[in-house]
């Protein structure tokens, strides 16, 4: 039996983080192009494919490497065997020797923006993913900021690339009208471009500061993580930072329906999910005024230089003090976050996967 189109999920996670996030969404409703799903994970009503389940990034880089393996060594024969048309991968990781036609998405090109010494995703960036979008057939990016820099970087010509933003689920990210917190919220991972030490600093400078706790969510680094805490213990914040760890999917909406706001100036991002998961939460957001974030927050958030530690203390002060900006903010969040959803995303890539099935 012949499976022409084959989708890569090699890399789904158990905790699910952005991109697993967007996999999972995206394949749900592409259930009309008929794929098959290459997964180690259950997908009720999909035809899948069992594929083993040691290749995915939380278990470190013995997972990436698995992974790389499998995909360039044993992915190919499976097409092969399975006499696909299409492969689509969510993520930017193909076999280089095959002959089946690839869709890919690239999410973003963090790495190579701000290399990490001794990070392995330097070389996989510098030398991997290029050829994987030069092979593809055409690359989706989840944002025009992408899309630039896939073209800087890499070369890739404006007529390969899509831009698709990224959703978000309506049934569990929304309004809930619960009572407001005393504290401001970060999602994400501790990394440098998040630029978590500059939105500690700017909570230190808030006149009241005493008055607020700063909660930041996601899974620590051994790398950075100390760092922020040695920064915490010399501005005297031990007892208003809380570090919350990885917080499960089904805890976000009311731990984002509950703060003050969103603090996320990042350096930069592919998309920003955590941006428009408040948005439709209703959450004030604060942000930075570039690379993909203006794209998904539009004029619903405030938008500040996120190089400028006083400009990120400025918009977390004006949001505690004004109740008109932040009902104001509240109502445009909901307006500007209606205007993304998975089945308009999915829309969008079934027509990009459409011609080559």
């Amino acid at each position: 039996m012949s499976h022409p189109f084959l989708i890569n999920l090699s890399f789904l996670a158990a905790q699910p983080t952005g991109h697993t996030v967007y996999a999972k969404n995206l394949v749900s409703h592409l259930q009309s192009l008929a794929p098959t799903l290459l997964t180690a994970q259950e997908f009720t009503g999909f035809q899948c494919y069992s594929i083993p389940g040691n290749m995915t990034p939380d278990r470190g880089s013995k997972g990436h490497l698995s992974r790389l393996i499998w995909t360039q060594f044993q992915l190919p024969n499976l097409c092969k065997t399975l006499k696909s048309k299409l492969l689509f991968s969510p993520i930017p990781e193909a076999p280089l020797f095959s002959k089946t036609h690839h869709v890919v998405t690239l999410h973003d090109l963090i790495p190579l923006k701000f290399p990490r010494k001794t990070s392995p995703l330097t070389p996989y960036f510098k030398y991997y993913i290029p050829q994987v979008l030069s092979q593809a057939k055409q690359v989706i990016c989840d944002s025009e900021a992408t899309a630039k820099d896939a073209a800087s970087f890499y070369q890739i010509s404006a007529q390969k690339m899509t831009v698709i933003p990224l959703a978000y689920d309506s049934h569990h990210f929304r309004f809930l009208d619960l009572p407001t917190q005393n504290y401001f919220l970060y999602i994400g991972r501790h990394d440098a471009y998040k630029n978590l030490q500059r939105s500690i600093e700017a909570f230190s400078k808030l006149p009241d500061h005493s008055s607020y706790e700063f909660w930041i969510a996601g899974s620590p680094d051994r790398r950075y993580t100390p760092m922020l805490t040695a920064q915490i213990a010399a501005l005297g914040l031990t007892q208003q930072i809380k570090f919350l760890s990885y917080v499960a999917y089904a805890d976000l909406p009311t731990l984002i329906n509950q703060a003050i706001a969103l603090v996320f100036p990042s350096l930069c991002e592919g998309f920003g999910l955590p941006i428009l998961e408040a948005m439709a939460c209703g959450t004030p957001v604060v942000t930075s005024n570039l690379s993909s974030m203006p794209e998904v927050a539009g004029e619903a958030a405030l938008l500040v230089d996120p190089y400028r530690v006083e400009a990120i203390a400025e918009a977390m002060g004006a949001i505690v003090t004004h109740s008109t900006l932040r009902s104001r903010l509240r109502q445009l969040s909901l307006i500007q976050a209606s205007q993304f959803s998975w089945a308009k995303t999915a829309k969008a890539t079934a027509d990009v996967l459409q011609p080559f099935l």
